[in-house]
């Protein structure tokens, strides 16, 4: 072959590949496949009550107890009671050797005499006064005399009462021994009590609580308490507005219904309102959603999202406060789905 049809043929082979190679790049790419818009669930916000609870611990007691102390010192000669019994108002529980019974004794039996001697006086000299014998001084000195004798045997009387009171220890109310330090032959003072009666049946829970939770514990609320398994229902009956300045606490105390079981001096469980919000607008808590701390929503309207800025309020497990940006009517996205964004389209969910 010669060599320009040599050349002409070259020619012909790179013109036929740039031909094919053009025709390859030359193609139209294929269209992408259209993203089907998300399927969508939506809520309108509701008003609801939102309460959350602080756990604290609280310590169990009788709603009535009674230190018993004697109001005299002595010898303790007779025990009638021990730790667990129970007792009935006015019942003897012990006996004291007070040292002063025998001499307050002595003391009343020698009133009596005196009484009786100016008494059978007064009527001798009240015959003798009838008939003249006597003058009406003389007859006023022994009148006087009966009275003053009275006097003395009046209080010689209480004086012997009283240490027979003393000596006998009696239950000021109906209850429970809790504890009793009483023994034959010790000695009882007023500095130390001899036991303590707790009423039977009521309990009361004492607990503190900080000045942030004090504004949500009234007396009247209901609370809940906790003890090995069991639940209880509380009522607070009085709520302490003055701190307490060993602990910096303000001291609450609750009446609790049907703590029989509940053992004197036992700690139990109890949850107090640390925050409530009463039929406030409400919504899913985990359709709320944040943006560099700012919390917003999707909303859904005539098939399209829009993000709306909201402001927040208290929240549970549940349900989350608004305080602003929403409206009873909206329409609220509480499912969630990449595809959420300001403007994009949407589908409802069908309805079941």
């Amino acid at each position: 072959m010669s060599k320009g049809a040599k050349i002409a043929a070259a020619a012909v082979v790179v013109v036929a590949a740039g031909a094919f190679v053009g025709a390859r790049f030359l193609t139209p790419e294929s269209a992408p496949e259209a993203v089907a818009p998300p399927v969508v669930r939506t809520e309108q916000p509701a008003a609801a009550d939102i309460e959350l609870f602080r756990s604290m611990t609280g310590t169990v007691e009788p709603s009535d107890s009674v230190y018993v102390i004697p109001k005299a010192a002595g010898e303790i000669t007779a025990v009638y009671v021990k730790t667990g019994d129970y007792v009935t108002e006015g019942q003897l529980l012990c006996e004291i050797d007070t040292k002063q019974v025998d001499a307050a004794r002595l003391q009343f039996e020698a009133a009596q005499i005196a009484l009786k001697d100016a008494n059978t006086n007064l009527e001798r000299m009240r015959v003798l006064y009838g008939s003249g014998d006597i003058s009406a001084q003389a007859f006023e000195q022994v009148e006087s005399g009966a009275k003053s004798a009275q006097i003395q045997y009046d209080s010689a009387k209480l004086a012997y009462d009283y240490q027979v009171e003393f000596s006998s220890i009696t239950a000021a109310i109906s209850g429970k021994i809790e504890s009793c330090t009483m023994e034959v032959h010790d000695m009882a003072t007023q500095s130390s009590p001899l036991c303590v009666i707790s009423s039977e049946g009521s309990k009361i829970v004492n607990f503190a609580v900080t000045e942030a939770i004090l504004d949500n514990v009234k007396e009247g609320d209901t609370i809940r308490i906790e003890k090995a398994g069991s639940e209880y229902t509380g009522t607070v009956t009085d709520v302490n507005t003055m701190v307490d300045p060993a602990t910096g606490l303000f001291k609450v105390k609750a009446a609790v219904e049907h703590g029989d079981a509940l053992a004197t001096g036992s700690m139990v469980k109890l949850y107090v309102t640390s925050d409530k919000a009463d039929g406030v607008l409400t919504i899913p808590v985990d359709s709320v959603y944040y943006d560099n701390g700012k919390p917003y929503v999707y909303t859904f309207e005539d098939g399209v999202v829009h993000r709306t800025d909201v402001d927040t309020g208290i929240s549970d497990a549940s349900r989350m406060e608004i305080v602003s940006g929403l409206s009873a009517s909206d329409w609220v996205i509480t499912t969630w789905s990449p595809e959420l964004y300001e403007g994009a389209p949407a589908v409802l969910e069908a309805a079941d």
